[in-house]
């Protein structure tokens, strides 16, 4: 790829015009042969003396269904109609929520974890955030094809409208694309915060019906109306489980909450990301 110079202008820095945002799209776009490079390089190096190889995305996850599938069937957790087995229920909720925790966790530590090359190197520092994230979608295609196996054995077919899952797990998508852009400058700044968001994803996940439907009553109901998180991965279950969106009202304001926060995220993220290399 050839070496461009970038130019900070003033009214670049600060604008909001359309042509930032065309000028950003563009640098993305022309970066994405290192983003694919920055892939395999990370690839690489996380299955090299992997034991269990790429299988081991699978392990957390059935380490927890398992946990909670004992849970429930020993009565001391009552997670109430799931509308299919709950080892189905409880591995698809995971498999969605994993691009959300395993995204945030991914993307924090990206820009720390490439600072010798942030260091040396001038370059759209978005382009390791996507590759990140790249690694958060191959995992949870692994995911899917266990959950496909899943459905055989319990004998659960998908609804039809499992062809829409992508465009349902999309908002989820930017929305963490987001947060892990503000996270990986605080990152920069305090060294201990990815393992606060580790805390805070996994007290989040008991918040949010991730292993659970939403409730019908109590301070849950509250709890999921307000947390944006929720009606997004409700939605992708359902188009897995029910064939139709079960809150259509949710899942159109937490969508449009997710762009315009990723939207704010990255251009932040893209105004300050020149001054990443004098401090990381």
């Amino acid at each position: 790829m050839d070496a461009k110079e970038r130019l900070y202008a003033s009214d670049q820095i600060a604008g909001w015009k359309a042509t930032v945002w065309r000028d950003m799209i563009n640098e993305i776009l022309v970066t994405r042969e290192l983003i694919w490079r920055l892939f395999r390089r990370d690839f690489a190096a996380r299955y090299r003396q992997s034991l269990l190889g790429i299988l081991g995305a699978l392990v957390p996850s059935l380490m927890a269904v398992g946990t909670f599938v004992f849970l429930n069937r020993a009565g001391i957790l009552n997670v109430g109609d799931t509308g299919v087995p709950y080892p189905v229920y409880a591995f698809l909720g995971l498999t969605i929520w994993q691009i959300f925790a395993g995204g945030l966790n991914v993307t924090c530590n990206a820009v720390v974890a490439s600072s010798s090359m942030v260091i040396k190197i001038n370059f759209p520092k978005e382009a390791l955030l996507i590759s990140a994230m790249g690694h958060v979608i191959f995992d949870f295609l692994i995911r899917l094809a266990f959950l496909a196996l899943i459905l055989v054995i319990y004998q659960v077919p998908p609804k039809l409208t499992v062809i829409w899952l992508p465009f349902t797990l999309l908002p989820l998508f930017l929305l963490t694309l987001g947060l892990g852009s503000f996270l990986s400058l605080l990152q920069v700044l305090v060294r201990d915060v990815s393992n606060m968001v580790t805390m805070a994803t996994t007290l989040l996940m008991l918040l949010t019906p991730v292993l659970y439907p939403v409730p019908q009553s109590g301070w849950f109901v509250t709890l999921a109306k307000v947390n944006p998180l929720a009606p997004l991965i409700v939605a992708s279950k359902d188009m897995v489980i029910t064939g139709h969106l079960t809150d259509p009202w949710g899942f159109a304001w937490a969508s449009a909450l997710a762009l315009l926060f990723f939207l704010l995220a990255w251009r932040v993220f893209h105004l300050v990301e020149y001054k990443i290399a004098e401090i990381v």
